[in-house]
């Protein structure tokens, strides 16, 4: 996907869930920089959110702060409540969480925790959204997943219960993208393949991802505002290696 003129997205708001680490720094950084947004930028860190802030000073867009934990109680009333009355443009599902184990020692702390974060909370958020995004001109609301939890792919030790969460998030999108599209809103998933992360250097540690975050974080930019206009529904695989 192209890059796109900066006046597309200029003053376009955004929701990006994740955004102190990783891919969800990268991206929001890229949503304020690069295309002129004005981002909601939600994470637990408060002080690598400030971190961010700094970066993005002078940028055409504007990064709002939000820290929070998506699991704790009213967590979707507070994203909302940032949010406010403004039309949303877009909201990116990419908070997430790895836990790896092999079979014979999950728990149901570590299944409810990783069902929860990585594929109720984008249930729970897009709902809690969904006056804010519905409209006209379609939201977009992208989630996150994993090759992991992309059907027919190459499957890992240990990794489970992480790549079940993942796979029902690749449903859900499915489920939403139907029930919402009267609404106008659209919904798509991206099923990342190895980017150089904290999360994937402990789910394969020695292993040299092929790509960056920030490289991943400038085409999510784009496809958050841009990739609606021609997918909904889709669960698509991004990745060049195998992890």
């Amino acid at each position: 996907m192209n890059n796109m003129d900066r006046s597309t997205g200029e003053g376009k708001v955004v929701v990006v869930t994740g955004a102190s680490t990783g891919v969800g720094r990268a991206t929001a950084k890229a949503l304020v920089v690069q295309h002129g947004c004005r981002v909601v930028a939600v994470a637990r860190n408060t002080g690598l959110l400030e971190t961010l802030a700094g970066e993005c000073e002078g940028a055409a867009g504007e990064l709002q702060l939000l820290p929070v934990d998506l699991l704790e109680a009213g967590a979707m009333e507070r994203v909302r409540e940032a949010v406010g009355p403004r039309r949303l443009h877009g909201l990116l599902n990419n908070a997430g969480m790895l836990v790896k184990r092999p079979v014979g020692e999950w728990t149901m702390q570590d299944t409810d925790r990783l069902f929860r974060l990585n594929a109720a909370v984008p249930l729970l958020l897009t709902q809690a959204l969904l006056p804010q995004l519905q409209g006209d001109l379609p939201g977009h609301v992208l989630n996150i997943g994993s090759m992991g939890g992309f059907q027919g792919s190459v499957k890992f030790p240990g990794m489970a219960a992480y790549s079940a969460s993942k796979a029902a998030l690749a449903n859900l999108t499915e489920c939403l993208a139907e029930e919402l599209k009267e609404k106008g809103v659209r919904c798509n998933c991206i099923c990342l393949g190895a980017v150089d992360t904290a999360m994937l250097r402990a789910a394969f540690p020695g292993y040299a991802a092929p790509v960056g975050p920030e490289e991943m974080g400038r085409y999510l930019a784009t496809f958050l505002l841009e990739g609606h206009n021609l997918f909904n529904g889709k669960v698509l695989p991004q990745a060049v290696s195998t992890p």
